[in-house]
């Protein structure tokens, strides 16, 4: 990912860590029926050999829930003041970067599945967006937050001006008061 010259990154967003437990369960589940093979076999080897059977087997988990875990980690969305990139890792070695120019976004949905979604602490769903000048579709599964993401895009590609955040608010604020207190004085004087 390279920024382009004046852009700065806003936001990352990574996948929702609900997402990547139910992952992580389904490769030790889909591990246990090595286990049962080992099992089902203690009788023909003697304990040293199960002992290193069920090593190999559990490294062999473990190294499979390392992997996904770093590639899933990986994955982001990424929110510039200029564009918005999809950096997808494929594999360990392979990415593919989708990006769309905050300007031409022209459609943004978010969809949420299943009950554990829905609810608020673990709120994450499917996130796409599509631009209408380069037909590009981005699409970033097990989001967290989808509607707040897709209230920040909306935000950012309305008020650009406030990206830099609390140092102009702050300032606007103070020159407020200043006036305010300015035609208060005036105000008692009359």
């Amino acid at each position: 990912m390279h920024l382009q010259e004046g852009e700065q990154i806003v936001k990352v967003f990574h996948h929702h860590i609900t997402a990547r437990i139910i992952r992580g369960a389904k490769i030790v589940v889909a591990g246990l029926p090595f286990y049962l093979v080992a099992w089902f076999f203690r009788m023909n080897v003697n304990p040293q050999q199960m002992f290193w059977i069920y090593f190999v087997v559990t490294a062999g988990i473990t190294a499979a829930l390392m992997y996904d875990s770093i590639l899933y980690y990986l994955d982001r969305l990424v929110i510039t003041n200029r564009r918005i990139l999809y950096i997808d890792w494929n594999g360990a070695l392979s990415n593919t970067e989708h990006e769309a120019e905050l300007v031409d976004i022209q459609d943004i949905e978010t969809n949420e599945k299943g009950l554990i979604a829905k609810l608020k602490a673990f709120d994450y769903g499917d996130f796409t967006l599509e631009t209408a000048s380069t037909r590009t579709t981005i699409r970033f599964p097990n989001a967290p937050d989808p509607e707040g993401i897709k209230h920040f895009i909306y935000h950012l590609s309305l008020k650009p001006h406030r990206i830099r955040g609390e140092s102009l608010n702050t300032t606007v604020h103070d020159q407020t008061r200043e006036t305010v207190g300015d035609a208060a004085t005036v105000t008692r004087r009359q």
